[in-house]
């Protein structure tokens, strides 16, 4: 295996996804110290609706994803008429995914968003709050179906070695962003001030452009891209490959929508110790999210290029590029705990927002950068044991664990002690070093590797 190679096939992946998904964050640290500088309540609202939806965008992405587990076999193997079903199978989760997502955060908004708001503060008004997290919501909810659009079309692109047009596609996407979000919020050039609402709508907007670009250059380069010839021609799937994706489909979409759901629980948890907690986190997960695009974008390029190699029949292969893979993301990694620990002072300060507020920020901002190196090799690891198509194996690994160890430990730390909320923070992000242990041990019994699209003819249709 040439290592050199290796690398520059996973950064041509990887550095375009971590252009767009960068810039993407970069535009929420924007947006969110636009929405910020109208008030905390403001904030807080859109960072509640914000992590409501990333629930709905993790499953949509789990409803991507074992259809892209095929996709990447496919392309390996040289099936394009596999790639068409796997991209169909996308559409058809996709629609479903989005209409159950909308129905549940219209009947739901209430108490989800209520979730979120507990203690009293004498400088938080949680009423208002609810008030601006709806006003949010219902703005949101119309570029949904665009998002899932999107989708459909950047994974499969990558999925077959090309993450250019989506890097384009998102860079379309924020720039409209910042653009509409400045006009909308503040009542810019004549523009309506719609406070939050404007926020929401700059979104919207910034989605349908994102979709225009994605599927018309896709469109019009098709002959780059052979799946994209007769794709719409029909939904139809042959059974035997539409029965073995959907298979695989359904725990990955699960294992994403409930790892996303602990996510919430987490935050949902940490709210009980007070407005001022939940605001904090919301500052520190702006920061830290804009990092954590290089260990993101990295492994999804670890599952592309070992599903590849999975898929081309060449198993030693894909172990010595995962393995390989995955101490680069960890180096890296890192390197990024020092860039966020030296910004963990400076950055809350970009809020106007209480002393409190910022202190907590930044205590939430270091313990996360300290644990970045564990995050790191975790989504490879993930990553690679999906590759394989061990659905059932990555359920366990990633929502199970949430579930049975880590949801359960912020509560008992958080309801049942009186350790302070940045203590409990660190004991809950310490306990991901025993999925470290589980996934290593995994890997090296090599129970993921499986050559799925040996199961079918290169002509399946």
């Amino acid at each position: 295996m040439n290592r050199k190679l290796v690398l520059k096939r996973a950064l041509i992946l990887a550095v375009p996804m971590m252009i767009q998904n960068g810039i993407t964050n970069a535009v929420g640290l924007v947006d969110h110290i636009m929405v910020g500088s109208l008030g905390t309540e403001a904030m807080t609202a859109v960072s509640i609706i914000g992590q409501l939806l990333f629930v709905f965008a993790l499953a949509l992405f789990g409803g991507m994803s074992g259809p892209g587990i095929y996709s990447a076999q496919f392309y390996g193997q040289g099936n394009t008429e596999g790639v068409r079903s796997s991209a169909r199978m996308k559409a058809l989760v996709s629609i479903a995914i989005t209409a159950v997502g909308i129905a549940v955060l219209l009947i739901g908004e209430n108490a989800l968003i209520n979730l979120y708001l507990h203690g009293e503060s004498a400088e938080i008004d949680a009423a208002l709050t609810v008030s601006h997290a709806k006003d949010y919501l219902h703005i949101m909810l119309f570029g949904l179906p665009a998002m899932a659009v999107t989708q459909i079309y950047a994974s499969t692109l990558r999925e077959t070695g090309d993450s250019v047009k989506p890097m384009a596609a998102g860079i379309v996407s924020v720039v409209a962003d910042i653009i509409f979000n400045y006009l909308l919020i503040y009542g810019s050039f004549g523009f309506p001030k719609l406070g939050v609402q404007g926020a929401a709508l700059a979104t919207v907007i910034a989605r349908y452009l994102e979709m225009a670009v994605i599927v018309i250059w896709a469109t019009l380069r098709k002959k780059n891209h052979p799946f994209i010839q007769d794709l719409w021609r029909t939904l139809k799937i042959p059974g035997d490959v539409g029965k073995s994706m959907f298979k695989k489909t359904v725990p990955i979409m699960l294992n994403e929508f409930l790892w996303a759901a602990g996510l919430a629980a987490l935050t949902q948890c940490y709210s009980v110790r007070g407005l001022e907690v939940v605001a904090g986190i919301n500052i520190s997960n702006v920061l830290c999210n804009l990092m954590n695009v290089v260990f993101v974008a990295l492994g999804t390029a670890v599952g592309i290029l070992v599903g590849q190699s999975l898929g081309a029949g060449e198993a030693e292969r894909a172990v010595k590029e995962s393995r390989l893979l995955t101490w680069f993301t960890a180096v890296l990694c890192v390197g990024l705990t020092v860039i966020l620990v030296a910004l963990s002072g400076v950055f809350p300060m970009l809020y106007e927002t209480t002393g409190d507020v910022r202190s907590l920020a930044t205590g939430f901002i270091i313990i996360t950068a300290l644990f970045f190196p564990v995050q790191g090799i975790l989504n490879s690891l993930y990553f690679t044991l999906r590759s394989g198509g061990k659905t059932l194996v990555t359920f366990a690994f990633d929502s199970v664990f949430s579930w049975l160890v880590t949801v359960p430990l912020a509560q008992i730390l958080c309801f049942w002690t009186g350790l302070p909320i940045l203590a409990v923070y660190a004991i809950v992000q310490a306990a991901d070093i025993i999925k470290i242990i589980i996934g290593a041990v995994m890997i090296r019994k090599g129970i993921w590797i499986t050559n799925l699209a040996a199961e079918f003819d290169k002509t399946t249709s």
